[in-house]
């Protein structure tokens, strides 16, 4: 059997570039390993640390890897990019990857079980649809707008759009053949989305960090399966601000000379999560007047200084390292901080 102290593998579709040491100083293994043959290397050495890049198929590998023994972690990609010698090729990524992860401050991603990363595929599904969805009725708004047809802003006014359309004794039996079979589409995805929920409601009702996440304002099970899935470990980060910065919802900062200039948020990290939570706390501004709190003061000292948006932005950053801390000591939200009045 084989013995290593780490080994790095540039993963692909087909054929994947392993680099492994034996001891420090000595020539690096290099070897090109074809799809079928990867487990049988990695049954062969003995348990080293083994390190990859994060990306679609590596919470995969890293599952079937760790089952042999070995210890596997996740690198960003973003990581590894600075050990890249000159000439990017399979054999120089696994030489970086295999580099990077003997850092001592080197940071990793959590690697997902096949439970969450089957709930995340519903998230992405869903958003898949919704954005078909936005596309049916642009189209729809578009090519009724041609023919002087409009209805106001929303997807809930639609119906009104294609009432018109078919009270319209002008408009050509085609444009409405075809009006017809958009509305057709947006309905039946509207149906799909439904269902797609439903199956997500139920995913975070059976998962114990998902219930206790649903308590905290803005949240309900979208946003908290989505937390769930997205964080297996909470201590990879070393506090609430670290993981708010991980979503992008921190300030960018350009400080120099012991001055501090902060910007606008990074939007880093994973869109759809920022996206979710953005958007649940405009929802919660809207109905924050009705509460009361700590929390209810802050958002009320927050909108006398600063614009709508921004104190949604502001809000979902705080609510992310509420989030952290809860999945960090398993404490449960504190309605006293916001409460009805």
């Amino acid at each position: 059997m084989k013995s290593f102290i780490r080994i790095g593998i540039d993963l692909a579709k087909n054929f994947f570039q392993v680099h492994a040491i034996e001891r420090e100083g000595a020539p690096a293994v290099a070897r090109k390993l074809s799809r079928g043959k990867v487990l049988g290397f990695f049954a062969q050495a003995a348990p080293c640390r083994v390190g990859m890049e994060a990306c679609g198929s590596s919470h995969y590998w890293a599952r079937e890897i760790q089952a042999l023994g070995h210890e596997v972690v996740l690198i960003p990609p973003a990581y590894t990019k600075p050990y890249v010698k000159r000439g990017k090729n399979d054999a120089n990524d696994a030489a970086a990857i295999c580099e990077a992860m003997s850092r001592p401050d080197m940071r990793f991603v959590p690697i997902k079980s096949a439970d969450q990363q089957a709930v995340l595929m519903l998230h992405k599904t869903r958003e898949l649809l919704v954005k078909q969805r936005t596309m049916t009725v642009n189209a729809l708004r578009g090519h009724l707008s041609e023919f002087g047809l409009i209805a106001p802003k929303g997807i809930h006014r639609v119906k009104e759009l294609l009432a018109l359309a078919l009270a319209d004794e002008t408009l050509p039996e085609e444009a409405k053949q075809a009006s017809a079979m958009l509305a057709s589409h947006s309905g039946g995805l509207d149906e799909k989305i439904d269902d797609l929920e439903k199956t997500i409601a139920r995913a975070s009702g059976k998962n114990q960090t998902s219930q206790l996440l649903d308590e905290i304002p803005a949240f309900g099970p979208l946003i908290a399966s989505a937390i769930a899935a997205l964080t297996p470990d909470p201590r990879v980060f070393r506090s609430g601000s670290d993981f708010s910065a991980s979503l992008g919802l921190t300030p960018s900062q350009h400080s120099s000379g012991g001055k501090d200039k902060l910007g606008a948020i990074t939007k880093k990290g994973n869109r759809y999560l920022r996206k979710m939570l953005v958007v649940g706390c405009t929802s919660v501004l809207r109905v924050a007047h009705k509460h009361k709190g700590a929390l209810a003061e802050w958002i009320v000292a927050m909108r006398a200084r600063k614009p709508e948006r921004v104190v949604a932005v502001a809000l979902a950053n705080k609510l992310a390292r509420i989030a952290w801390a809860m999945m960090s000591t398993g404490e449960s939200f504190r309605t006293e901080l916001y409460t009805k009045a």
